[in-house]
């Protein structure tokens, strides 16, 4: 008689297969890592040289603001920057030939003027003295002199400021005026550069919300980028289940029209809990506290279209 103890006792193990809880599952999206591009300047866009949906590289141009004004801008700083440069320049180069020679020149002529002066003076002092002028043309030779020799002192001072040249803490002065007036340069020249809004990283082109012509606030976003090279899962973790979840912890993603299992580690979650979606609530999970959780995806992925609804098995323990 045959031995139906084995296929009874398969047939026990199957049972007990079926009846075995599955494991403990979470809801959530498929997302990217998202950048916004914000605009830099009060400027009406003249380009956008991508489309929404494309793949860019690093560096690429996605949108050119318009340059006239930051041009013009740049054009007039670097002409101070010149101009403050023949300043520094002329001080340092001190005083010409010419002008050393004017400088004696004036010297001379005030020599001449003060010798003049004198000889009037004493003239004028020896008829005073016998009695044959007034005091006050004395007076009037006396101060006419003491002007001439002030203005020969004047000229001799100025031939040897010439002689000396420019103080140091002039050209010092004249240093510090053109070094700000470069920054300003460079300053300017980064705005410019800016004007043309580059991709910083490798990415998707996700929303382009300004057309060609309009003319954004600064600080609005031009583009917004879908980076990194493969997606996540954004999660709420109910409460119940927070204490089994860790960064660093293995899990099982199951996508909507997916027959594979995806593996996924858990990058964050959150220590307080959050809003939950109302997709995220199903059952008794709606009276329940959830914790905003995002799994990160392998590189088989990186194909799949952010937004798709998601599974995620939460095995206690699992490393």
């Amino acid at each position: 008689m045959p031995d139906r103890r084995l296929p009874l006792a398969a047939l026990a193990l199957v049972s007990l297969a079926a009846c075995s809880p599955a494991p403990p599952q979470v809801l959530g999206t498929l997302e990217r890592d998202r950048i916004a591009l914000p605009a830099p300047a009060f400027e009406p866009i003249v380009e956008i040289a991508v489309r929404e949906g494309e793949q860019v590289a690093a560096g690429a141009v996605l949108v050119r603001l318009d340059e006239a004004r930051s041009r013009a801008a740049l054009a007039a700083a670097q002409a101070e920057v010149r101009r403050l440069g023949d300043v520094l320049a002329e001080r340092q180069a001190g005083a010409r030939g010419e002008e050393r020679e004017q400088a004696r020149a004036q010297i001379a002529a005030a020599a001449a003027l003060e010798r003049n002066a004198r000889l009037e003076r004493e003239r004028v002092d020896a008829l005073l003295a016998r009695g044959l002028v007034p005091r006050a043309q004395a007076d009037a030779a006396g101060a006419a002199h003491d002007s001439a020799a002030a203005s020969l002192r004047a000229a001799r001072a100025a031939s040897a400021l010439l002689e000396q040249g420019t103080r140091a803490e002039q050209i010092a002065q004249a240093d510090a005026a053109l070094a700000a007036a470069q920054a300003q340069v460079d300053r300017l020249a980064v705005d410019l550069q800016r004007l043309r809004v580059h991709a910083p990283r490798a990415g998707i082109v996700d929303s382009l919300p300004y057309e060609v012509g309009d003319q954004v606030a600064i600080g609005a976003p031009l583009v917004h980028l879908l980076v990194g090279d493969a997606p996540y899962a954004r999660v709420y973790v109910p409460q119940p289940l927070r204490a089994d979840v860790h960064v660093g912890d293995g899990v099982r993603v199951l996508l909507e029209g997916e027959t594979r299992a995806f593996a996924g580690r858990v990058r964050m979650i959150r220590s307080t809990p959050s809003f939950t979606p109302y997709y995220a609530l199903h059952g008794d999970d709606a009276a329940r506290l959830s914790y905003l959780a995002e799994v990160q995806l392998g590189a088989e992925a990186a194909a799949l279209a952010v937004g798709l609804p998601l599974r995620v098995e939460i095995e206690a323990g699992e490393k």
